[in-house]
């Protein structure tokens, strides 16, 4: 087993370190945010994961990890660093890598022999050189200074992207569905090997590949599942005009094993962390290099209509104007098992709405915390509800955007008596028509016939 440290303790770092050290390596992980760091060390998870807590408590109870603010602490023993930062988007939609570009430097004034760097974070194409460019600047000038030897090899890189799905991200380190390795070092790959046994011995695919790749299939893995999900999106606007049904459309698709079946539920729009980033990010590197990725450019312009295309669908089931009206909003996150509201299509469609004068009663059941902030700009319109029944009572509309379970067996004549006019918006098709017909709603979905 291996003795890691992981820079970076936000949701990749994290989930990363805690399931590393279930492997039974031994992880210390560093960020220099001390406040994050010492609610770690109270065993107080600054993020909501599903079965991460267990994880990290069974595991700093066994010493196998361990949390702290100082990088020299946590190099002090590692022979393996991960770098776990983020790459947000920059201004023109590029990944900014200043981040990583800190993180190795800091690694470089350090460094004292040798180890594995292992970049973990999502980066464009050609990042590990620069990486290396980075740690072998600030080696160079430490070994000027009489402060390391020359002529003595300090590092070799490695790319590892994850492949982490928010909700289930323990489940997918621990399960998963194949594990990328980027070196040019058989010395750096067997220390790899040694770091996810665990993994191996439970015969989960090894891709051994070049930097270039590794990076690559991390960008391209990513920009597919947008492009399907996009895909299944606009052929449901098309069922809805041409009185087909997306659900049986999407079931007969997943069945063909070409295709598969995943990825072909129809909503609002994507969101998260990772798909508006990653897909914003390979598109320029199609502009910047001559090979544009039509695909991914018309999916990511396809997304933001997807999402405003639910506001004029609460617009047209009215028929008036939203004015003094009121909706019941329930979801924020972009997904489920998560309190993630990053580019979530609830941010997008409540200020849709908002801006239509619709007063918007919010609820989910994790992110109202992030809530008060993301949609900071909305406050004279919005009122932050208990529970779903509170979200909706007085409201014009029930509109569910996030497909939590809690929100998939509601009390439908319930939901009748609270509302004001009986106006059931289910943008993600948990409901059958004739339920929700049933108890006196006027059902809107998506891509179903009317």
């Amino acid at each position: 087993m291996a003795s890691i440290a992981i820079i970076g303790t936000g949701y990749v770092g994290l989930v990363s370190g805690a399931c590393l050290a279930d492997f039974g390596n031994t992880v210390t992980c560093f960020d220099i945010d001390k406040e994050k760091i010492e609610r770690l060390k109270k065993g107080e998870i600054p993020i909501f994961e599903p079965g991460l807590d267990l994880v990290v408590g069974r595991n700093t109870g066994e010493k196998r990890l361990r949390f702290t603010d100082s990088l020299e602490e946590a190099m002090s023993s590692c022979e393996v660093i991960f770098i776990a930062v983020g790459t947000p988007s920059d201004e023109d939609g590029s990944a900014d890598l200043s981040h990583v570009e800190s993180a190795s430097r800091s690694i470089g004034k350090l460094i004292k022999s040798y180890m594995v760097i292992v970049n973990k974070s999502t980066v464009p194409i050609g990042t590990a050189r620069k990486t290396k460019g980075w740690l072998l600047e600030e080696i160079d000038k430490r070994i000027g200074k009489g402060e390391l030897e020359a002529g003595r090899k300090y590092f070799d890189l490695v790319s590892n992207p994850e492949f982490l799905r928010e909700g289930s991200a323990v489940y997918d380190f621990t399960n998963p569905d194949r594990i990328v390795i980027g070196a040019d070092s058989e010395h750096a790959l067997s220390i790899m090997k040694d770091v996810y046994r665990s993994l191996r011995e439970n015969e989960t695919p090894y891709i051994e590949t070049n930097f270039e790749s590794a990076e690559m299939i991390k960008y391209a893995s990513n920009a597919f599942l947008a492009v399907k999900i996009t895909f299944i999106n606009e052929t449901a606007n098309l069922c809805e005009k041409l009185g087909a049904d997306i659900k049986d459309v999407s079931r007969a698709m997943g069945l063909d094993v070409r295709i598969g079946p995943k990825f072909l539920s129809p909503g609002p729009g994507y969101g998260g962390s990772c798909f508006p980033k990653d897909t914003r990010a390979f598109a320029g590197m199609g502009r910047d290099t001559g090979s544009p990725l039509s695909i991914v450019e018309s999916t990511i312009i396809a997304n933001e209509n997807q999402k405003n295309l639910m506001v004029k669908k609460v617009e047209t089931a009215f028929g008036e104007s939203l004015q003094d009206k009121t909706a019941a909003i329930l979801g924020l996150a972009f997904k489920p098992n998560t309190n993630d509201m990053r580019e979530s299509p609830a941010i997008t469609i409540c200020r849709g709405l908002a801006e239509k004068g619709m007063k918007l009663r919010v609820f989910d059941p994790e992110s109202m915390d992030e809530a008060s902030w993301r949609l900071e700009g909305l406050k004279s319109a919005l009122y932050f509800a208990d529970d779903e029944y509170d979200a909706i009572k007085g409201s014009n509309a029930l509109i569910i955007i996030t497909e939590w379970n809690q929100f998939r067996n509601l009390n439908l004549v319930k939901v009748k008596e609270l509302l004001k006019e009986p106006y059931f918006f289910d943008l993600r098709n948990i409901y059958s028509r004739e339920k929700a017909e049933s108890a006196g709603l006027k059902y809107f979905c998506t891509g179903r016939p009317f």
